[in-house]
């Protein structure tokens, strides 16, 4: 009954949820307080009070038909849309307009339809590790082949050479995802550079057109003064999948958008195109409400020295205790040397503590693990007695 291509990605079922499940489970057996998970990065900053009052308003005073209605086009509302593109704008020096938004159910549906709109079976889609190990399950749903760059673990920036080595003919896009998960790293403005500069030479040699996708739902998370490069300003065939799941603390809302620039090659195909793969993916429109609530709270963010907090918290505490860890430039993700080979030993390990941390393998990363600290701050103060207990067992020197 179930399709060949499902087998395969129920069996390469996502180790993050299977974790957080084997959170849920010790919590019941242990008491949650005595679990240490960080598995998920579910936000656990609760959304701006403009969120909430937003949508007060907007459910005492709209037309109820009108607010839980569909929206004319599948694209979102077009005062929405514009809305989103002046606040772009503003920020960034932009010049888009409501035409060149797409509303979606979150980044994640904002990359599956670009990647609807773009992908002929056997098109390949270069992702740069460690990524976030869904880009596989979307760039398979449209029959797309992954082709991976592999990680400098020097920097945890993509490496231009490597990158170029792997373009071919059949290469039709490249995610890039920064501030990045699983690593926290910000790709900085040299990178972009090199980066755009790469895909420019290999378009015109190679006689094709290469979208650049900017997967952005940790933008707004950074940290000492970091600058966050906005990529359509450095490549012309860039979309950009943004999402207010971070932003706002709303992942749960599934509330995202796509923004499909004119200098995009055939940009009004592309808008068009991505407009019905909206609808015929299953999305038909993005929530009605969270749309007209977004457009109220464009200049609203969630407090993001809880997460600064917790990075250096948990980032000096583990380092003092032997542990080499990347420091995050940006997201809520600290990424962890293992102390042995298989990290897959070193979670089970840390699990016997009640810590559950993500093997670095669903990222491509072998010999390293994820932990998501968008978690309370007792959780980890009181976690670093446990991680002391490990790191005494693999007696590493402090």
């Amino acid at each position: 009954m179930v399709s060949e291509k499902m087998k395969v990605m129920v069996a390469n079922g996502s180790q993050i949820r299977a974790w957080f499940e084997e959170g849920s489970r010790l919590a019941a057996i242990h008491g949650k307080e005595s679990v240490f998970d960080f598995s998920l990065g579910n936000p656990n900053v609760p959304a701006p009070k403009e969120v909430n009052e937003a949508m007060h308003q907007l459910l005492d005073e709209e037309e109820a038909v009108e607010l839980h209605g569909y929206t004319r086009s599948n694209a979102g509302y077009i005062e929405v849309r514009d809305a989103v593109a002046e606040s772009l704008n503003q920020r960034f020096g932009t010049n888009f307009s409501g035409r060149n938004i797409v509303m979606t159910v979150g980044a994640a549906m904002a990359l599956n339809v670009i990647l609807k709109v773009l992908l002929n079976p056997g098109d390949e889609v270069i992702v740069f590790a460690p990524y976030f190990g869904e880009y596989r399950s979307y760039t398979a749903n449209f029959d797309g082949v992954i082709v991976e760059v592999p990680v400098n673990t020097k920097t945890f920036h993509p490496d231009p050479e490597e990158f170029a080595d792997r373009i071919t003919v059949k290469t039709k896009a490249v995610i890039i995802n920064s501030p990045n998960n699983p690593t926290g790293a910000v790709y900085s403005e040299e990178t972009i550079k090199a980066l755009a500069e790469v895909m420019e030479k290999k378009q015109e040699e190679l006689g094709t057109q290469i979208c650049l996708i900017s997967d952005e739902p940790y933008r707004e998370i950074v940290y000492d003064g970091v600058n966050v490069p906005y990529l359509t300003k450095y490549y012309d065939n860039t979309a950009v999948a943004y999402s207010y799941s971070k932003s706002l603390s709303l992942p749960g809302e599934r509330i995202g958008y796509l923004v499909i620039p004119d200098e995009l090659a055939d940009s009004e195909q592309v808008i068009a195109a991505a407009s019905i793969a909206n609808r015929i993916i299953g999305s038909v429109n993005a929530p009605t409400l969270q749309q007209k609530m977004v457009a109220k709270c464009l200049d609203v963010q969630t407090d993001i020295s809880f997460y600064e907090r917790n990075r250096n918290a948990l980032y000096n505490g583990l380092t003092e205790l032997g542990f080499e860890c990347v420091k995050p430039e940006g997201a809520f993700y600290l990424f962890v040397k293992s102390p042995v080979e298989n990290e897959d030993e070193f979670c089970a390990k840390a699990k016997e503590y009640n810590v559950l941390i993500v093997p670095g393998g669903s990222f491509s990363c072998p010999g390293y693990v994820r932990m998501a600290y968008c978690v309370s701050n007792e959780t980890i103060v009181n976690s670093l007695p446990k991680f002391a207990e490990i790191a005494k067992y693999y007696k590493l020197k402090k």
